[in-house]
């Protein structure tokens, strides 16, 4: 697939996520419906003017030039680490506790709390509609809700950029009957309904209808229920949780995820009074509290995500850095296939996260002479590789002699967003919106890239161009800054060379 298919692709995943038809998008072009089903399959140039103008509507940015709004890194490659980092706490699981803390009355108190900007996100949500949020220490909230949440001041722009505000109805039916959630955002990756929470939640009397640019939640009929997960969800799973801890009876969810950021929420609820217990393999058993009125506290456990991330950097400088605290249950499969690649490595004995149950290792690499798996590397529910960490197979798989095959199946069109390696110097090859082929060893070269409009393809980008020989630019990285705090200074500490600038013209 050459650039301008690649473009193509993008056009057409960001409009059919905006929920526009070709003809609406037409209208909004002032050209042709042909016209647009010519650019969103690769077969048509584009002017600086047009992608401005396509960019407007879409209401992102397809092109980056001088951008005032710019965050950038500067990122000096081939440069040894040395030392240790740790793994800092998880974005997916801090978002799942804050809307969870709705369920309580009195005042939550969440410990370890990454300051990034999906956490400011959901923090303007929250206040928006009268609840009282402050940093009580640098990674400590306190979370206080009004006796009546004001919906009509809800901030549809913050909530209409996370995924994670879906979750909020889980809480919000045990304070408002109905309201409205305007549809959820987050990473430009393809359609992502919202069918596994719609289904489950209708079980326990929630009703969803989907208007036109918001959600309609109907909630007067909230009763406990027996839910089966339309598909695999953590978030779902989250939200169905989140609202039967709130119903004084018991419910079950049958095929529920298990995944780390879930067991963060099972934590936190468990911590509130709720019963949350295994009825069987693939089934939790819910028996709720109803609303809390009691103060609560609770510790934030470590990302996984971050863990691989941190690894992937020591794999790309083939440095023999220790990486801490890192949730093992959650990455057991991740380092086997990297075993399996060739990486030496060594873990040291398990100790428990703040929350109490969460197991944790340092894990110290040593040895980075990679080979190709002959298999596929593709993600499945928890416990197989998350679809959080594939992404970062794709920069490592550059460093392994031979052919290796990624099968994104579960994002839509994420894969496109990886060939952008290319532009280092990989040799990646995209058979379809699914899967890549990576040739390697490949020797990097540096570059200037606009980050993608999703985290994790972003971020293999930056840990690429660490690999890279020369000074790369990384620009508009928004999209990290969403998920991973202070990265460029943490890698630093460690011996990175990587400066942030903003406006860089």
């Amino acid at each position: 697939m050459n650039d301008q298919e690649k473009l193509g692709y993008l056009i057409k995943e960001l409009r059919t996520r905006q929920g526009l038809t070709q003809k609406q998008f037409s209208d909004m072009l002032q050209t042709s419906q042909s016209a647009v089903a010519r650019m969103e399959a690769g077969q048509q140039n584009f002017s600086v003017k047009e992608l401005g103008k396509i960019s407007d509507a879409l209401e992102h940015p397809l092109i980056n030039i001088s951008d005032n709004d710019s965050d950038d890194l500067i990122i000096e490659g081939g440069r040894k680490l040395s030392g240790s980092i740790q793994t800092n706490t998880s974005k997916n699981g801090a978002m799942g506790l804050l809307c969870a803390s709705l369920l309580n009355k009195k005042a939550t108190t969440l410990h370890r709390i990454p300051r990034i900007e999906e956490v400011f996100r959901m923090i303007e949500v929250l206040e928006s509609i009268g609840v009282k949020v402050e940093w009580i220490e640098e990674h400590v909230l306190r979370i206080v809700p009004p006796a009546t949440l004001n919906l009509k001041t809800l901030q549809n722009g913050p909530a209409s950029k996370m995924r994670s505000t879906i979750m909020l109805i889980g809480s919000m039916i045990h304070r408002a009957p109905t309201f409205q959630l305007p549809h959820a955002g987050g990473c430009k990756m393809g359609e992502r309904t919202i069918s596994a929470h719609k289904h489950a939640l209708e079980e326990l009397g929630i009703m969803i209808t989907t208007e036109e640019d918001h959600y309609a939640i109907d909630g007067s009929k909230v009763a406990a229920g027996e839910c089966t997960m339309y598909e695999a969800s953590d978030t779902a799973t989250e939200n169905i949780l989140i609202a039967a801890a709130g119903i004084k009876d018991t419910s079950y969810i049958h095929f529920a995820q298990k995944n780390y950021m879930v067991q963060d929420v099972i934590g936190f609820l468990r911590r509130m009074g709720a019963i949350i217990e295994q009825h069987d393999p693939v089934t939790l058993r819910i028996t709720g509290m109803g609303v809390i009125d009691q103060p609560i506290e609770y510790w934030n456990s470590e990302d996984p995500i971050e863990s691989m991330a941190l690894i992937t950097a020591g794999i790309m400088t083939k440095s023999p850095i220790t990486i801490t605290r890192c949730p093992i249950d959650f990455l057991r499969l991740e380092m086997l296939k990297l075993e399996k690649m060739g990486l030496g490595f060594k873990l040291s004995g398990e100790y428990l996260s703040d929350n109490g149950f969460t197991k944790l290792v340092d894990i110290t690499l040593t040895s980075f002479e990679l080979v190709a798996l002959p298999e596929k590397i593709h993600p499945l529910p928890y416990p197989g590789i998350n679809v959080d960490n594939l992404p970062f197979f794709v920069p490592i798989a550059t460093q392994a002699e031979g052919t290796t095959m990624i099968h994104d199946w579960m994002w839509e069109n994420r894969a496109i967003y990886f060939t952008e390696l290319n532009r280092l110097g990989a040799s990646t090859t995209l058979a379809d919106p699914h899967r890549v082929f990576i040739e390697g060893k490949t020797d990097l070269k540096a570059a200037q890239i606009v980050c993608p409009p999703a985290l994790r393809p972003s971020m293999i980008i930056l840990l690429a161009m660490m690999g890279a020989e020369g000074t790369s630019t990384l620009r508009n990285v928004y999209s990290i800054k969403r998920g991973y705090e202070n990265i460029h200074e943490r890698l630093n500490a460690i011996g990175a060379n990587i400066q942030f600038v903003k406006d860089l013209s």
